[in-house]
């Protein structure tokens, strides 16, 4: 049977077995009436936060605007966490658990290319580079949503059975070359603590996921990511006389074709999914000279910590040996990254019934897992977490044609955006209801 299946009959069974403490209908009512007035809200947030888009560690006009809107709704506000972050925390009406609720707000070195009122002609250096500005992964739905989530819960802040914390978060793209950032700088500096975090929430749009829709994954759910850089050195030479020299040309082609074994023949990929890819390589200067060194680039994915590991060996291993069979040395470099963005298993089962009630029937499944990364994993890795995404593509849209993240036809259908604020907040409600004893 399909993991995929075993785990939804799990769901199912642990759904009819089980009484399921969750908050009142009453309240949850109030939130469907609170995200239906904020809705419009929601949208011209996003639309506006669209249209001024920032790159990592730069998100200064969006952070003040976040800042603005939590002091507006009484908000405990601290800015300026890991450069630009903003951290709200709203105090509930009787004592319970801190639930931690994340949006990103960075954009992309991207251009765009969408027909939109709204579309982003903001340019910015990037790396020393004019670029064209964009959030191409989404990151503006993310932020306008989780303004809507603290409008909404502030509203019924009497009624609220522990306290919610508010992170907007910088540089989830990565910092600039030279800095520090994302999630891994906001934990380091504090973010989950004071008060202390017991959960933490997050979602990311889905372009190629129908509006209405939400997807989930226990376990691992997003790929660890390292960077891979491998120099192969030789013997500079003459080209027509490459007996007299070491080739580091032909030795790196042979370690490239020799990572990828690793992933065909030693990794288990019935454990977990791994991906090996070089996608940068740099040598030479004339057609008719082998150079002296061969620089290679590329990135590790994998959904396994202990297989993350096993492969960086791996890679160590084979570059160095191909590289000493053909007389050259291979030094390897592997830039640690984003960890696997791991959802807690019991935090899964015990809150995929509320996404299922949010979504409606049919509507929230269990999806594969994916090889792109993310940093939410630096606070899944403090505590549990629960990491989801929701769909943004136009209903009846083809997946196959809807246009991917990060490039420069990325949309995203506004009407899905209702349903993100009513996600986060249900979970905040029944995650309370379930853990009260926790803040006591």
């Amino acid at each position: 049977m399909h993991t995929t299946t075993v785990w939804n009959y799990f769901v199912f069974f642990a759904c009819f077995c089980l009484t399921w403490p969750v908050a009142g209908q009453n309240i949850k009512k109030d939130v469907d009436r609170l995200a239906d007035a904020v809705e419009p809200k929601v949208i011209e947030w996003r639309r506006d936060i669209h249209q001024n888009p920032e790159l990592s560690n730069r998100e200064f006009k969006t952070a003040e605007k976040v800042a603005a809107h939590l002091r507006s709704l009484g908000i405990e506000v601290q800015t300026g966490i890991a450069h630009t972050g903003v951290v709200g925390v709203l105090k509930g009406g009787q004592p319970g658990p801190v639930v931690a609720l994340r949006a990103d707000m960075d954009a992309l070195p991207v251009k765009e290319k969408v027909d939109i009122p709204f579309a982003s002609k903001v340019t910015a250096l990037y790396n020393k580079e004019e670029v064209g500005v964009m959030h191409a992964c989404g990151h503006d739905t993310h932020v306008a949503i989780l303004m809507g989530v603290a409008e909404v819960l502030s509203a019924i802040k009497d009624q609220l059975k522990g306290s919610v914390k508010f992170i907007f978060q910088p540089a989830e793209e990565g910092a600039p070359e030279g800095e520090e950032g994302g999630a891994s700088l906001m934990v380091k500096e504090g973010v989950l603590k004071n008060p202390d975090v017991d959960v933490v929430f997050g979602l990311h749009i889905q372009s190629q996921i129908e509006v209405g829709k939400i997807a989930y994954r226990p376990a691992g759910t997003m790929a660890s990511s390292d960077r891979l850089k491998i120099t192969v050195k030789g013997a500079q030479v003459h080209g027509g006389y490459p007996w007299d020299g070491t080739d580091p040309v032909v030795t790196s082609a042979q370690i490239i074709l020799g990572l990828q074994t690793i992933v065909s023949r030693r990794a288990n990929l019935l454990k977990a999914p791994a991906v090996i890819t070089v996608a940068m390589v740099h040598g030479g200067v004339r057609n008719n000279i082998i150079p002296e060194e061969v620089k290679l680039e590329g990135t590790i994915r994998s959904l396994d910590p202990e297989q993350q590991q096993f492969i960086h060996d791996e890679i160590r291993k084979v570059a160095t040996n191909i590289a000493e069979s053909a007389g050259a040395t291979a030094e390897v470099e592997i830039i640690i990254g984003n960890p696997v963005t791991y959802n807690d298993m019991a935090l899964t089962a015990q809150m995929a019934p509320t996404l299922e009630a949010t979504a409606g029937e049919g509507n929230a499944y269990v999806r594969l897992p994916v090889t792109g990364a993310e940093d939410f994993s630096f606070y899944a890795r403090e505590v549990p977490g629960l990491f989801f995404f929701l769909g943004g593509m136009p209903a009846g849209m083809d997946e196959a044609k809807a246009p991917a993240h990060h490039t420069p036809a990325f949309y995203v259908d506004d009407s899905g955006l209702k349903l993100g604020v009513r996600a986060l907040c249900n979970l905040t409600l029944d995650y309370m209801e379930m853990h009260q004893e926790a803040g006591k």
